[in-house]
């Protein structure tokens, strides 16, 4: 009886491991802010699917996304409040363990910490766990997935927009 919960174990341990090490470990709040340009809160205005390449571990055409994003508080980075930044993401396949990829949903407002390559316009998330909870919940947490298709939130993300004139 021992034996074969050795044996079971011994089996079992590499496919534990194997999922706690897929996933990175996450990036303290120092290494975060010192790796990003911009920290701080941003409100999604827009969410585009700019194209679909094949993943290299399944095949599965992926769509890479560019969202438009308002700032709305500035913690770090050489952006002022009301500015829009455009940041990318490819997704990733579903079901596979380890990548990770950040979405970005329109009509959400949500402190982020963003990097920039020199010369790159848009910027990327730096870390998964960049993202903090949502202080402004999107309508909808669906995304674009044909190229060219927009989607941006049915209700006004400025509360000046709602009052009629």
């Amino acid at each position: 009886m021992r034996a074969m919960f050795r044996l079971s174990l011994l089996l079992l341990l590499p496919l534990i491991a194997t999922q706690a090490m897929a996933l990175p470990a996450p990036m303290s709040n120092e290494d975060l802010m010192q790796k990003s340009a911009f920290v701080g809160v941003v409100r999604v205005l827009s969410v585009t699917c700019t194209a679909l390449t094949p993943g290299k571990e399944t095949g599965e055409d992926l769509p890479h996304y560019l969202a438009k994003l308002e700032i709305v508080d500035v913690k770090k980075g050489d952006v002022k409040k009301g500015d829009t930044v455009l940041v990318t993401w490819r997704a990733i396949p579903r079901g596979l363990v380890g990548p990770w990829a950040v979405n970005y949903y329109p009509g959400e407002e949500v402190m982020t910490h963003l990097a920039k390559a020199e010369g790159d316009v848009a910027y990327k998330t730096t870390w998964w766990n960049a993202k903090g909870k949502n202080l402004k919940e999107p309508e909808s947490t669906k995304l674009p997935m044909m190229p060219g298709e927009t989607f941006m939130p049915q209700k006004s993300t400025k509360p000046e927009q709602d009052v009629p004139l």
